[in-house]
């Protein structure tokens, strides 16, 4: 695919970092879709007037930020573009949507379990007493992105597990008739534990974002409480910061 590359060497950016960045915000923006092939190194190389070594290094940096793969004998393909999440009170599943991806759920656990001390203090209710535990995976073109660990009340809605697989948690809140209104949330980060690297395809150990949230309907109850755990190679938390005056 032809593209409208360039680089500035009066610049003090390094030059493969110039046309990684063209090359990332091509493939955020879906101007280069997961499947293109990129091109022959050699002739990318002619094009901009840059050394092998250098185009070389450009695309290996978006190797290794999970965006393309080499593939012996056909050549560096675009695989996805990372996911930016806004932090709003929205879905994981209406996130990829909206990115272009194709979202796809796998549920491990969706049973009934006693409430332990944090479950209950979250949710507002006795604790030992019973929550819905709902867990899940979810991926988009074929990789996984985040591992979801969400409890419910009891009562509030019928969790089917065809249903879970087939669109988001939100989703089939609103269906039944829940105003979600607002959101508490924790974001941080730690190292992921051989269940969770082997879930998400990382290394045991390697570094994982996290999320805790607790989501209120538009009466102040406490309709869900969220622990998820996210591949940082292929997403990301976005932030909107106003000075205030």
């Amino acid at each position: 695919m032809q593209l409208e590359l360039s680089v500035d060497r009066g610049s003090p950016v390094p030059l493969y970092f110039q046309l990684a960045q063209q090359l990332e915000s091509a493939i955020e923006h879906g101007t280069l879709t997961p499947g293109t092939l990129l091109g022959n190194e050699i002739e990318l190389a002619a094009r901009l007037g840059l050394s092998r070594p250098t185009v070389r290094q450009a695309i290996q940096s978006l190797v290794d930020k999970g965006l393309l793969v080499r593939r012996r004998g056909v050549g560096t393909q675009v695989v996805h573009s990372k996911v930016k999440r806004p932090l709003e009170l929205s879905s994981l599943y209406d996130d990829l949507e909206s990115a272009g991806q194709r979202p796809t759920t796998t549920v491990l656990v969706n049973t009934m379990v006693a409430a332990s001390a944090e479950v209950a203090a979250a949710l507002g209710v006795t604790e030992g007493g019973e929550v819905h535990r709902v867990e899940r995976l979810r991926s988009a073109h074929g990789e996984p992105i985040a591992y979801l660990c969400n409890y419910l009340p009891t009562g509030l809605l019928d969790l089917d597990t065809g249903q879970l697989e087939a669109t988001g948690l939100y989703r089939l809140m609103r269906a039944a008739g829940i105003t979600l209104h607002s959101a508490r949330q924790t974001i941080g980060a730690r190292a992921a534990t051989a269940v969770e690297a082997e879930r998400l395809r990382e290394q045991p150990g390697a570094p994982l974002l996290t999320m805790q949230r607790v989501t209120f309907d538009d009466t102040g109850r406490a309709v869900e409480y969220g622990t998820h755990t996210y591949r940082p190679s292929r997403y990301s938390f976005e932030f909107q910061l106003l000075v205030r005056s």
